[in-house]
């Protein structure tokens, strides 16, 4: 018995690297479209729009209103629910369809970007374009996907009864599941580059650009608890909270555990400390890679993930000091986005690509 290694991109090459190219590109227009709902999202949240449709309708629900008639209806809807009686008692027809086409956007868009995944799929895969080890992991984003939208109308049910707003642990988790099939996304389209033989970084560094990936989508995590408290209008210095570095009052609740959840001073707190970190994992990363691999594609690509997080740390102070302005915070959002494409990007490039792993058969 002898083995026999050979790389995945051997004949017919022309075809397959045509294919993989293609799917390259496929996967990049879903990221792209990923990025633009992100932050529709965020704008969503920050007017205030995310419960103005308050029924699920994933195939009716893509007509907007059209009469008179049905505006009101939908109108009247939003009139039944806890955040209309409270906060927009006396809103007319006009402020209520301001907020509607927001949301009506967002799900458009989420929509959009399961129909734009799915067909396309289904065509890869019937025309034999897809390699076997593709499979798997599309079909387990596709399912991921579904159960997003599953995991949105859970996040909107929380608002419609009880609550002025939705709770702040459903909306953390709808971002940071947005955030994860992003990355994946990413991770697979950048797995079908073409790369020399043997071009894998060396083990720590694969580890490091992971664990810095895990810290980023970490961050996001924090970034979406203190959106859903609207903890952001709060404690607007820096660095100093409350006067302090480290604020009086971070464990008041009773349990411990709420305070990190519920505690308006202890979320907008970790989510600084979150920052911290990621700058300091990132710093870390950019001096090990510099001195293990100089002057290679890693360490440029390890001091372009500093320079972007030095620059999303800048636009984060910016957006608390002048007390999240729409525009400031859609901005950090973005950078968010950014920071996280770049570290999966890197990431992706130290661990190699798909198309380098060898296959060990019997001969």
């Amino acid at each position: 018995m002898s083995t026999l290694a050979y790389r995945l991109d051997v004949s017919p090459a022309t075809a397959t690297d045509r294919d993989r190219r293609a799917v390259r590109i496929w996967l990049y227009a879903v990221a792209a479209i990923l990025v633009a709902l992100v932050l529709v999202g965020g704008a969503t949240r920050l007017t205030e729009s995310g419960l103005s449709i308050t029924e699920w309708k994933p195939i009716h629900g893509v007509i907007p209103p059209l009469s008179a008639a049905e505006w009101q209806e939908e109108f009247d809807l939003y009139k039944r629910i806890p955040q209309y009686r409270e906060m927009n008692q006396g809103m007319t027809l006009s402020g209520f369809k301001a907020i509607y086409w927001w949301e009506w956007s967002h799900r458009l868009l989420a929509r959009g970007v399961g129909f734009v995944f799915a067909l396309p799929l289904a065509v890869f895969w019937l025309s034999g374009r897809l390699e076997p080890f593709l499979k798997p992991r599309l079909v387990g984003l596709l399912c991921l996907g579904g159960f997003q939208g599953a995991v949105g109308w859970w996040m909107v049910a929380s608002g419609l009864v009880h609550r002025t707003e939705v709770s702040q642990y459903r909306l953390a988790t709808h971002l940071t599941i947005a955030c994860l099939i992003f990355t994946a996304t990413l991770w697979i389209a950048r797995g079908l580059v073409s790369r020399p033989a043997s071009s894998a970084a060396p083990k720590g560094l694969r580890r490091l650009g992971v664990a810095v990936v895990a810290l980023a989508l970490f961050q996001i995590y924090l970034g979406g608890l203190v959106a859903g408290l609207r903890a952001g209008y709060i404690y607007n210095t820096w660095p100093l909270m409350e006067g302090a570095l480290i604020p009086h009052g971070l464990l008041a609740m009773e349990p411990l555990w709420r305070n990190f959840f519920e505690n308006y001073l202890t979320v907008q707190f970790a989510h600084r400390c979150g920052a911290y970190l990621l700058f300091t994992a990132t710093f870390v990363q950019a001096i090990v890679t510099w001195r293990k691999a100089p002057g290679t594609r890693f360490s440029h690509g390890a001091l372009l993930l500093f320079l972007l997080v030095c620059g999303q740390a800048a636009i984060g102070i910016t957006t608390l000091l002048l007390v999240v302005p729409i525009d400031w915070a859609l901005l950090h959002q973005a950078g968010g986005l950014a920071v996280l494409a770049t570290a999966v990007v890197h990431a992706r490039g130290l661990a190699g690509s798909y198309l380098e792993k060898t296959v060990v058969e019997p001969t």
